[in-house]
């Protein structure tokens, strides 16, 4: 049976993408994601697919987690790069993401993870957003996915690689929708009439922000 359209075109992009890799650096051979969130770095895996480079998490190096201090998705995806590659000596990638509703002036944003404090979880902060969306009207729920990519040669790289994407949406006032992590069942796509977990994973990962990051990260690349 014949790949299907988007599954071709989601395997052309990680054959080029590892071609660029291959320009810009030609000894890297492994490549290490900086997140300890199971289901990005699979998602993030999938789309570093075919494996023309090992790709490994920085859990197999270091225990420890960096703590996240920077006030926004750019400083935050750094310190996770250069903790990944100093533990693991390793090229090191990694995404810094969130929500960033507009009628709470940007907030969950860089606490989007922690939104409605510790231990975290994907439930609790649904429940916060949709308590603090409760009186907002349909026509201000506007809201975008922010996703700021780093590639670091190493801990030290003076040039590091930084791509972002944004994914326009409105917040639900009720999740919809199996797949998926974080926001995306109260995160609602108005062009396809559903939510981001109602998606396969390989049509999310052509139009979201982190797939649309990585997208963004392919042509610098490319340019390298």
């Amino acid at each position: 049976m014949p790949r299907s359209r988007d599954k071709t075109a989601h395997h052309e992009g990680s054959r080029g993408l590892f071609a660029a890799l291959g320009a810009y650096n030609r000894d890297m051979e492994e490549i290490v994601i900086a997140s300890r969130n199971l289901k990005k770095a699979r998602e993030l895996e999938d789309l570093l697919q075919p494996l023309a480079l090992r790709v490994r998490r920085v859990s197999e190096f270091s225990p420890k987690e960096p703590a996240e201090t920077g006030l926004t998705f750019v400083e935050n995806a750094l310190i996770k790069a250069r903790h990944a590659a100093a533990a693991s000596g390793l090229p090191a990638i990694a995404d810094d993401s969130g929500l960033c509703v507009d009628a709470l002036d940007g907030a969950p944003g860089v606490r989007s993870a922690r939104y409605a404090g510790e231990p975290a979880s994907d439930a609790v902060n649904n429940d916060k957003l949709l308590a603090e969306m409760d009186r907002i009207d349909d026509d201000a729920r506007g809201a975008q996915f922010v996703s700021v990519v780093v590639l670091l040669r190493s801990p030290n790289d003076p040039i590091p690689l930084i791509a972002e994407g944004r994914w326009r949406g409105t917040i639900l006032r009720a999740p919809r929708g199996g797949q998926g992590f974080g926001y995306d069942p109260l995160f609602f796509i108005p062009d396809l009439r559903c939510s981001a977990a109602e998606l396969a994973p390989d049509r999310k990962n052509r139009i979201s922000h982190r797939g649309l990051a990585m997208q963004q990260l392919l042509r610098q690349l490319a340019g390298a």
